[in-house]
């Protein structure tokens, strides 16, 4: 078994325990998972402030909604990180907003935490891409862009952005499986 499926399944247990209100449970999830998650936070923010009030956030959600996790739909760190890169990016959006910049609502798919081997098997797959496709993914993992943001940053058409994004994540995911 793997160091990743031992990890979630892990993780899936601790997930079941919480639901239940098991606080210990919860206290041991987040010492397993908060630096992960406080890094995609950050990554997002760029403040370590901002990515702390994120992540608190993010732990008060899953608190709240553990019994909505499906192990069927992804792992457990896929979910997790999904919950605070949506955080993180609604707490930028206000931020635009409250500057009163537009920013619009789509998002990009979540690129999840990985682990050493599964990193690599990503990275053998990114090599893949066309250069455009590789260089809209990464931009998006790294900083969190938007499509808008993602298109003004490179000068293209929004379309092209989310055409690219898309057929990357599908050559990604043929890869990987």
């Amino acid at each position: 078994m793997t160091n990743t499926a031992h990890r979630n399944r892990v993780l899936t247990r601790l997930l079941s325990d919480i639901a239940t209100g098991d606080r210990e449970a919860f206290a041991r999830l987040y010492r397993l998972t908060s630096p992960n998650l406080y890094a995609v936070a950050l990554r997002i923010l760029k403040d370590e402030s901002r990515a702390q009030d994120c992540l608190q956030d993010t732990y008060l959600k899953i608190w709240q909604q553990t019994a909505a996790y499906d192990g069927g739909k992804a792992a457990v760190m896929t979910w997790l990180s999904v919950i605070v890169r949506h955080r993180a990016l609604d707490m930028l959006r206000r931020r635009h907003e409250h500057h009163g910049e537009a920013v619009e609502p789509d998002t990009l798919p979540s690129w999840p935490e990985v682990d050493p081997v599964d990193r690599m098997a990503l990275e053998k797959c990114l090599r893949i891409l066309d250069d455009r496709q590789r260089e809209c993914l990464v931009l998006a993992y790294h900083e969190g862009l938007t499509h808008p943001e993602l298109a003004a940053r490179l000068a293209l058409p929004l379309g092209t952005v989310k055409t690219w994004i898309r057929r990357g994540l599908e050559k990604l995911r043929q890869c990987l499986q």
